[in-house]
């Protein structure tokens, strides 16, 4: 892992992607890796930041005028590259960070919970039970349906040319179709039968995208899901 920033720092990203009326999405890039930052508007305004990415001051003054930012979501003690200078710029940030991360991420902020008790029911912030709290998830409930946000469970990449394109597709990051890499599985599954039945059970709800940390958003989470599932 890359040394976390201690400064404000840009990397190249996407506009904002204003999904739905709680819902808010950007995709930046970290050297050749893809990443995305997630955000979820409360009802009283608040916003939870999953996975955050230094945006320019222009997409940062949207954000603020949208809501307040209140709760820093470090869904794996392998992205933590942003959280000290989101932490800097927003001292009040509550830091959720799953449990078996919290020591690696507390090494660079304090963290205040495992998991969202934000007392809002259209929000939810939990480790799935197979990876033993080492990766977290997030479900989002907007007026259009539910968004299953998830980190490094599932990679959403395809293949792509020249030498890195050839190392992520030999490190089984990209492929045809969502898929757990095998890193995932080494570091953050620790039940791997009980990953594929939580799959198998998210694929039987009626969400209505899921979003990856790594990777384009699935439209069809049902067959995504299952794909995932049928990786191991």
């Amino acid at each position: 892992m890359a040394k976390p920033f201690e400064t404000w720092t840009v990397l190249p990203h996407r506009p904002v992607q204003k999904l739905e009326e709680n819902l808010w999405f950007v995709e930046g890039k970290l050297g050749n890796i893809r990443r995305v930052m997630v955000v979820a508007r409360l009802k009283d305004g608040r916003l939870v930041i999953w996975n955050a990415i230094a945006l320019d001051e222009a997409h940062m003054k949207e954000l603020e005028a949208w809501g307040t930012p209140a709760f820093l979501v470090v869904p794996n003690a392998m992205h933590r590259m942003d959280c000290k200078i989101w932490k800097q710029r927003y001292p009040e940030l509550k830091v959720i960070a799953p449990a078996a991360a919290r020591a690696k991420v507390h090494q660079l902020i304090p963290v205040d919970g495992t998991d969202g008790d934000f007392g809002d029911d259209s929000v939810r912030v939990f480790a799935p039970e197979p990876t033993r709290g080492r990766d977290a998830a997030m479900e989002v409930r907007s007026q259009g349906g539910t968004t299953l946000v998830v980190n490094d469970l599932v990679f959403n990449q395809r293949n792509q040319p020249g030498l890195a394109g050839l190392a992520f597709r030999l490190a089984g990051f990209t492929g045809d179709k969502p898929r757990v890499p095998p890193a995932a599985r080494l570091f953050f599954v620790k039940d791997k039968p009980g990953l594929k039945l939580w799959f198998e059970a998210e694929a039987q709800k009626a969400h209505k995208r899921l979003i990856v940390s790594h990777g384009d958003i699935v439209d069809a989470p049902a067959q995504a899901l299952r794909d995932a599932a049928a990786s191991f």
